[in-house]
């Protein structure tokens, strides 16, 4: 299942997105374990990257989104067919501007107190309030959203900032703080105020985050029962970089969980391991439109692109695993199920991309660099460790292509924190290889338009009309009745070249004596420990 987050190259999920499941039976994968659901075990997964902060407010790091996956509940969990169960919430009702949600009676927060109506209010609104710039503004919150929560009644009532389309998604997805950490960014940094199954008992930065099962947790989603056999007592996270590694521990049974996408997802396949598979964005290219960035040229965008060949781009990126991509909403739900990208992407044509440069003012220069009004064309290629050997091989690729164009190309491997940080706050790069994959069109918008950083997350500072006019079209209409218009958004933003969408991938998450869902990390409700 997918939470609904932006997931930027968090691969480490997968960097930025995004549901949960209530799974009282092991869910859909590999092999299940042989043996009997086994209590009060630890399970322990491991992961490519530390999370750095694990504030649910500003954090859009995906390694950070699994952890507090663990610590704070959400009103709604939305289901892979777009059903939604109750989560904190037992009741909800929504237009596009308005919704309604009914606190169930029996929530409590880590230390004992209850969850009130109010204290769910101020997350929204803190979220929603612009003063406070949260990433999710925009995201799963419009900006300008308020909320007031009634804590006889326990319903809290929301008043978009703007129409949403997926309001009740939106907004019930969000992860739920305490109300005594809505105002302390470090207490929630630090992943207090928890409101969820698990609260973090130890952090050894870098290396692994220990967290602990409530004894009061009864409000998993839908009518889970926290009385059934083999959910854990302690789950542990490794911080693991080398996938190599992560592998061969799977395989020996010191850890219990890990994703696996490059050349050793065979060996653990053959092995009959638990699988759990998730489709999502691998492969995109995205171009730094800023003032001095040579990406703010379409002309440059377009030559760029042709000089890459796209498909075998996509073969060393997901050795040989991944499809080619057909929209940028990649994550279930996805409502609107549509080949948008088509034939809309620049095709292969070194020559092409060649002339395109020189009729831009990109000239040769004697050491073969391209320059213009003495500036020579100089790149840096930003790429997340999240994408592994795969992501690797790819930037050398994309290196050597643009360097026969008379490009010089610096690559930049970075983890998720410096990632975050390059993107949203020092704008140090020329492309971005870290994919942003969605599971609602209305995710894509504050990506694709609006405030740059550090007022906001149109971290390539696009600036394109055509997607601004049919996003607005859009989010007047509820739910799927404004795919048409959704679809041409995209489309405007392939025609500016403002994203290069070349490759979809199936991450594969091992078990080893386990079951569990995934989506922005692994649901903790739906876990089962095997002996």
């Amino acid at each position: 299942m997918r939470s609904r987050t932006p997931l930027i190259a968090l691969l480490g999920v997968a960097a930025l997105a995004l549901t949960s499941c209530a799974a009282s039976a092991p869910p859909e994968g590999g092999d299940t374990p042989d043996g009997v659901l086994a209590d009060g075990k630890t399970f322990t997964a491991a992961v490519a990257t530390d999370p750095g902060t694990l504030d649910p407010f500003t954090t859009v790091i995906g390694t950070a989104r699994q952890i507090d996956r663990y610590l704070y509940g959400r009103l709604v969990e939305v289901q892979n067919d777009g059903t939604i169960l109750s989560g904190l919430a037992s009741e909800w009702e929504a237009g596009t501007e308005q919704a309604t949600f009914t606190l169930r009676d029996d929530i409590t927060c880590q230390d004992g107190s209850p969850l009130t109506a109010s204290a769910v209010a101020a997350n929204i609104s803190f979220i929603g309030d612009p003063a406070n710039g949260s990433p999710l503004a925009g995201v799963q919150v419009q900006p300008g959203t308020t909320a007031t929560g009634d804590d006889a009644s326990g319903i809290v009532t929301v008043t978009s900032g703007r129409p949403d389309a997926f309001l009740v998604e939106n907004v019930g997805s969000i992860s739920i703080v305490c109300g005594n950490v809505v105002d302390d960014a470090d207490a929630r940094a630090a992943g207090e105020g928890a409101t969820g199954m698990f609260t973090l008992t130890e952090v050894v930065p870098n290396s692994q985050y220990t967290l602990t099962r409530r004894d009061d947790f009864t409000w998993g989603p839908g009518d889970w029962d926290p009385t059934q056999p083999g959910i854990p007592d302690t789950v542990v996270y490794r911080v693991i970089p080398n996938e190599t590694t992560a592998a061969n521990l799977v395989l020996s049974g010191e850890v219990n969980t890990a994703l696996v996408i490059g050349p050793d997802r065979q060996r653990l396949q053959d092995a009959g391991l638990f699988v759990s598979e998730l489709p999502l964005a691998a492969g995109q290219l995205f171009f730094n439109q800023a003032d001095g960035h040579p990406g703010s040229d379409q002309a440059v965008r377009e030559a760029l692109t042709e000089a890459l060949d796209l498909a075998q781009l996509r073969q060393v990126l997901t050795s040989g695993q991944g499809t080619a991509a057909k929209s940028l909403v990649t994550i279930a739900p996805n409502p609107c199920q549509a080949d948008v990208v088509g034939d809309l992407l620049p095709t292969f044509d070194e020559e092409k991309a060649a002339a395109g440069l020189d009729a831009a003012g990109w000239k040769a220069g004697s050491d073969g660099i391209r320059e213009k009004d003495g500036t020579a064309m100089t790149i840096t290629l930003l790429t997340p460790t999240t994408l592994g050997d795969g992501g690797s091989a790819a930037a050398e690729l994309m290196q050597a292509s643009w360097k026969k164009l008379g490009v010089d190309v610096t690559i930049k491997t970075v983890d998720a924190p410096t990632l975050s940080e390059t993107l949203f706050a020092s704008g140090d790069w020329d492309v971005s290889a870290a994919p942003l994959g969605v599971s609602l069109p209305s995710m894509l918008v504050p990506f694709y338009s609006g405030p740059t950083p550090p007022d906001g997350t149109n971290f390539a500072s696009v600036a394109d009309d055509a997607y601004t006019a049919a996003v607005t079209a859009a989010s007047s209409k509820p739910g799927a009745e404004g795919c048409a218009d959704w679809g041409d958004a995209e489309k405007a933003l392939y025609t500016s070249v403002s994203v290069v969408p070349y490759a979809n991938n199936v991450l594969t998450t091992f078990g080893n004596k386990v079951t569990f869902t995934e989506g922005d990390g692994i649901d903790p409700a739906s876990i089962r420990m095997y002996e």
